[in-house]
């Protein structure tokens, strides 16, 4: 198993004391909270992309960028590349340097995004968003294994031998798909051929995992091979301690302050004590075997192999964090990588520069419609 820490940027007051930090602060924090998952010797870490408030992840690209100077070996993950949003054009532009700058250490995990404030922002309607990300995908993705590129496009200029720079240095970036509600995401994750990774983070652990398993079902009915299917998990929240007492003092002022801001916001939580938030939501809260016997519980629904974990302290101290983070690192990491399977795939980077000529890689088939519109009935 791979451990990935993730940060979203949430640029939102403490949950416990009130305070926001300035913006530059929190940048700083979360560059730290990327130089503290190297040294423990996580295998990836992610920025996510939002553009609404409360979020300051507007442009992974630069924070990653930022990242990959300061880094030597963790793998630099998007969290998610919210295609429905973006020019499939300048978004491959922006993360093929990045691969560069990074030494071929990028992976992208893209979605559709959420929010009403950025569609509105980018003019996306909840009507077309799904048909702009499948389309956006479709063309990224050509983008990536071809030297020229013809689309016919609704949603941008249409490609005409289009050549995009740089090319890759990984030939290609692995791309992911994240999962939330949707079955679109699945489906079109299993079309490909490429890995997914469930949100996991806000409700119980049933809707994951049927979405999980259509993942399945629809990788074998597009006739990949069963054997080459990964699947990566987030988790809503990590706090390891030496005993269970321990995390739960620990961590309750952090979810009271999480229940409360919820409310003013209006928001119906899903999970109302802390006790019910540990027993059913995807939190790792307890003592290292506690953690690791959940962990496995999930697997057996997900049969994931990577995992995701908070980057951020969230409410907590620095000093708890990093003391949880270590623990999870010493006690937790190691049973787990024993116990289940990494992905069926290197987790080094495939680089092109000892690749096949351009004219060797193979074009995919002609899209002569990318995205044909639905009918409300199909939406």
């Amino acid at each position: 198993m791979k451990f990935l820490a993730i940060t979203l940027i949430v640029h939102a007051p403490h949950p416990v004391t009130g305070i926001r930090k300035p913006t530059n602060d929190r940048f700083r924090e979360v560059i730290d909270n990327a130089l503290l998952a190297e040294e423990l010797g996580f295998d990836g870490f992610g920025v996510g992309e939002r553009h609404e408030r409360p979020f300051i992840s507007s442009s992974p690209p630069v924070v990653l960028s930022h990242i990959a100077a300061l880094t030597s070996r963790i793998r630099l993950f998007t969290a998610v590349t919210t295609l429905s949003l973006l020019d499939p054009v300048r978004a491959y532009e922006d993360y093929a340097t990045l691969d560069h700058l990074s030494g071929g250490r990028l992976e992208l995990i893209v979605g559709k995004g959420n929010g009403a404030a950025q569609r509105e922002l980018f003019q996306v309607t909840p009507e077309d968003q799904w048909d702009r990300n499948a389309e956006s995908y479709e063309v990224f993705r050509r983008i990536w294994r071809q030297d020229k590129v013809t689309a016919a496009t609704r949603f941008r200029p249409e490609l005409k031998d289009a050549e995009v720079w740089p090319r890759p240095l990984q030939r290609p970036v692995r791309v992911w798909h994240g999962s939330a509600t949707s079955k679109e995401s699945v489906d079109l994750a299993a079309r490909h051929g490429d890995p997914l990774f469930s949100a996991n983070v806000t409700n119980p652990i049933e809707p994951y995992a049927e979405l999980i398993r259509h993942y399945r079902e629809r990788w074998e009915h597009y006739g990949h091979d069963p054997a080459g299917i990964a699947v990566g998990a987030g988790t809503a929240g990590i706090y390891a301690a030496r005993t269970s007492q321990e995390a739960l003092t620990a961590y309750r002022p952090v979810f009271e302050g999480n229940l409360a801001f919820q409310k003013r916001l209006g928001l119906e939580p899903v999970f109302t004590s802390l006790e019910d938030f540990v027993e059913r939501s995807s939190a790792l809260i307890g003592s290292p075997q506690q953690i690791i016997d959940k962990v496995h519980r999930y697997h057996a629904e997900f049969g994931h192999s990577v995992l995701h974990l908070h980057a951020d302290a969230g409410g907590l101290t620095d000093r708890q964090h990093r003391d949880s983070l270590e623990l999870f690192q010493s006690a937790v990491a190691p049973v787990l990588r024993r116990e289940i399977p990494d992905p069926p795939f290197p987790w080094e980077p495939v680089l092109g520069s000892s690749g096949p000529a351009p004219e060797a890689v193979p074009a995919l088939e002609p899209v002569p419609a990318l995205v044909p519109a639905r009918t409300s009935a199909e939406r």
